[in-house]
Formats: structure tokens, C-alpha cells, sequence
């Protein structure tokens, strides 16, 4: 079984970006992400309603990252100190050597590559640092940006649950992406 240990929080640079911890002095970006509706639109949770919720969501994912529970960053411009988006590690599980990928982006700074370097962070970060055999990504099938995304790092899906959601009144579907660790294979 792996043992995970977040502290010091892992800072990660790309060749544009930063990968750093959230703060409270992320709330209004973070609030701006999760109360738009394209941002959500293909994940089944709340909208945020104030910046106070944006705080909440922050402090949760910190308490938690200092329990080692899961690892989640703020995406920034290397020029900016505000976000653009986030991308973390949910779902550990330290018992399989496993953990699962998820990602916002901010719609202004859509489709300029900046998941996809974010993405490739994370996961050199998640097989060499963190010893994690596979990743997985659990999307909504109709999301094909986020497909492209997984595909593009190498993710295959795996598997489609039809209907195995029920969020605002409709079952969802859930496509299951998966990338083994490059060394493993």
C-alpha cells in the first residue's frame, strides 16, 4: 500500500504555467469556475452561489490535502497569480496504487493547451513522486473536450455506465478513462 504525504504542499512548473496550492485569495477565481455554467456543465455538483462558497471548497480541500486525502492545485499563468482553473488527484486510493484525475478550466483559456501541460504535470508528478500504478478519469461522455484531453495523454477508455447517475432529475452516463504508469508497461 502507498503512503502519501502532501507536506510541504507540492508546488509544480510547467513551461507556462503554476501549479500551486489554493488559498482564500482564490475565492473570487475560484467562485468565477464553479458558478459558470459552461465550466459545469458536464459536472453533476452544485453551482457555487457566493464566494463564500468558493472559501468552503478551499478550506475542505486543504483540510483534506493535510490529512494526505487527495491533491488539488490551483492552475495559474506563470505572469499571473490568478487561477485559470484547478487539477488535482480525488479519490485516492493508496491500497490499489491509484487515484483519479480531475480538471476546470477557465472558458477563456480553452483550447491553448494549458490542460493538457497541466495534465501532463500532474501525471510525471502522480508516477514519479506519488509511485501511483494507474490514473483513471471519470467524465461525462457528451464532455469530448475532456475526452480529448484524456485521449491525448494517453488515457484509454476503459468502460461506459449508461445511466448510473441520477443528478437534477435525469440519469447520467459516466465514461471510465484509464492510463497505466508509463514504467509498468
Amino acid at each position: 500500500m502507498l503512503t502519501f504525504n502532501f507536506a510541504p504542499f507540492p508546488t509544480l512548473r510547467t513551461e507556462r504555467l503554476l501549479l500551486r496550492q489554493l488559498t482564500s485569495a482564490d475565492a473570487p477565481a475560484l467562485f468565477a469556475l464553479r458558478s459558470d455554467p459552461r465550466v459545469m456543465q458536464y459536472i453533476p455538483r452544485p453551482l457555487a452561489t457566493s464566494v463564500a462558497d468558493a472559501e468552503a471548497l478551499i478550506a475542505t480541500g486543504n483540510d483534506a490535502t493535510g490529512r494526505n486525502e487527495l491533491l488539488n492545485w490551483g492552475i495559474a499563468p506563470q505572469a499571473s497569480a490568478e487561477i485559470i482553473g484547478t487539477i488535482g488527484y480525488y479519490r485516492l486510493q493508496p491500497e490499489h496504487h491509484r487515484a483519479e484525475i480531475g480538471y476546470l478550466l477557465h472558458p477563456a483559456h480553452q483550447g491553448q493547451g494549458f490542460m493538457q501541460e497541466a495534465v501532463a504535470a500532474v501525471l510525471a508528478y502522480g508516477f514519479e513522486t506519488l509511485r501511483l500504478h494507474s490514473v483513471e478519469g471519470v467524465i461525462d461522455p457528451l464532455n469530448e473536450a475532456s475526452a480529448r484531453v484524456l485521449k491525448r495523454a494517453g488515457f484509454v477508455q476503459e468502460g461506459l455506465f449508461r445511466e448510473n447517475e441520477f443528478w437534477e432529475g435525469r440519469f447520467l452516463d459516466t465514461a471510465y478513462f484509464s492510463l497505466l504508469c508509463p514504467a509498468s508497461r
